[in-house]
């Protein structure tokens, strides 16, 4: 299996990661200029190029206005896509997160009380200004994080973490320059070949399941045979390998294990 083909799940959360705020509100990036323009959703990848013409029903239309028609009618737009990311991704809790859909709704303080279940519009209203402030703060961060990575001989960039991963912790604060050390220390005969050992380290765990997890095609589904018979190929203990792809959120299973696949 070419590695080409199952990068699709690591290619799509680095451009959701790099993409700028403006990009991840209408949900789809834009790639290259003039006719050559391919609009990439960041929710599933799909492209879409300028200069073809693609039709919904009865109705047709070009490239940009078809990439926000799909990530509308398909991932249900962003506001309702981004709410569904973990807590740890979002930083939201249960709460706020009703009480954004809320504010969406255009509720009243008192309406997204009783809404909620909260039974206090004084509450509701001490939320949102804390979340307005976040927001404040937010702004402030970006700003100096990036004045910060402007100055040259900055470190190593962090590879980007997968937005399906369950564990997003220290283990996944690996540079660029570390995960290419890690993979060249277990993966002696090149990337394509066999492991070497299954690491003890958390973190150089997370770099060898993140590489792995690239020998799987993306929107394909497999039986747990498949499975078993690509990740022997790279190591004997294929059953160890599979649980923690799964435990990292990399791999999703039915709850019979009657079919895999990569999650996105």
């Amino acid at each position: 299996m070419q590695l080409s083909e199952g990068n699709e799940a690591i290619r799509i959360s680095e451009k959701f990661w790099n993409a700028s705020i403006a990009e991840l509100k209408q949900g789809y990036t834009c790639e290259g200029d003039g006719h050559l323009a391919v609009f990439h959703c960041l929710v599933c990848g799909e492209q879409f190029e300028k200069g073809i013409i693609y039709k919904d029903g009865d109705r047709f239309y070009e490239a940009e206005r078809f990439a926000g028609l799909h990530v509308k009618s398909t991932h249900g737009g962003m506001f309702t896509w981004l709410l569904t990311l973990d807590k740890k991704l979002t930083g939201l809790t249960e709460l706020q997160k009703g009480l954004l859909q809320a504010f969406r709704q255009s509720l009243s303080d008192a309406e997204a009380a009783k809404e909620l279940g909260i039974g206090s519009t004084s509450t509701v209203r001490n939320h949102r200004f804390t979340l307005r402030e976040k927001v404040k703060q937010a702004r402030l961060f970006l700003a100096v994080m990036e004045l910060a990575e402007e100055k040259p001989g900055a470190s190593s960039p962090f590879v980007s973490i997968p937005r399906t991963a369950v564990m997003v912790d220290e283990r996944f604060a690996i540079t660029e320059q570390e995960n290419t050390e890690i993979l060249g220390a277990y993966f002696k005969q090149g990337l394509d070949g066999p492991l070497s050992e299954f690491p003890k380290k958390q973190k150089r765990k997370a770099a060898i399941l993140r590489h792995l997890i690239q020998r799987f095609e993306t929107g394909r589904e497999y039986s747990e045979k498949e499975i078993n018979a690509v990740l022997e190929s790279a190591y004997p203990d294929y059953v160890t390998l599979r649980r923690y792809l799964i435990d990292y959120g990399l791999l999703d299973r039915e709850d019979d294990g009657s079919s895999y696949w990569v999650k996105l």
